[in-house]
């Protein structure tokens, strides 16, 4: 399988089930003696930015600097496909207020330097600040607040539907699930049916033009 598909495909990629620091390359366990936190404000990571794959990518500038990621589970919300398509080719994903769901999540703890990192890897999303949530991690107090990355474009509708991501696990989840693979291909199908999936990724402006097709169908919806 050609990169940029595996790439596409394995969105929102592996994530321990457990905490962990990130150091590089290299996932390892959180320090038993505890996490100085100091000057780095707790930052919601779901899809890739909870994955050692992307977070290696992303922050390769930092490679020396260790990111700690509590895992947590976040209350009244769950994670959908983002009606865009990523620069590599993934239908990613955004956050959405869910009464009722659980969805599990890392608390990720960046630097200044760290954070200007992910943020530049981010040109489709905002950062908002999430007050008066309930967000339980393993390790720790509950943060009052915290800083996430949510889509500009909005979820991705299906059959008049937002669609969860199945790699992410969730307590009470009402929305329908597909995987990325799944998701992938329902998208092509809807705006391209006539190229194969390898034919767009390999395409560089696959992944505007899917997003002005989402959005003129997100606007022309009764």
């Amino acid at each position: 399988m050609r990169e940029p598909l595996r790439r596409a495909l394995a969105y929102p990629y592996a994530v321990p089930e457990r905490s962990f620091l990130q150091l590089g390359a290299r996932t390892l366990a959180l320090p038993p003696a505890g996490l100085d936190l100091r000057d780095r404000r707790p930052l919601l990571a779901y899809g890739a930015n909870a994955a050692p794959e992307a977070l290696t990518r992303k922050l390769a500038a930092a490679a020396e600097t260790p990111l700690p990621l509590v895992r947590a589970e976040l209350e009244d919300f769950d994670v959908v496909y983002s009606a865009h398509v990523s620069p590599y080719g993934a239908v990613p994903a955004t956050l959405r207020p869910a009464p009722g769901t659980a969805v599990t999540v890392f608390v990720a703890f960046p630097t200044e330097d760290q954070r200007r990192l992910l943020s530049a890897t981010e040109p489709n999303y905002e950062c908002r600040r999430l007050e008066g949530i309930s967000c339980r991690p393993e390790l720790g107090a509950p943060p009052p607040l915290l800083d996430a990355f949510v889509s500009r474009h909005g979820s991705l509708l299906l059959d008049g539907s937002e669609v969860a991501l199945s790699a992410i696990p969730a307590r009470g989840r009402r929305l329908p699930e597909l995987t990325q693979p799944q998701v992938l291909e329902r998208v092509r199908s809807l705006l391209f049916p006539f190229r194969s999936l390898e034919q767009l990724l390999a395409d560089p402006a696959w992944s505007q033009t899917a997003a002005k097709r989402l959005r003129a169908k997100r606007a022309s919806r009764p």
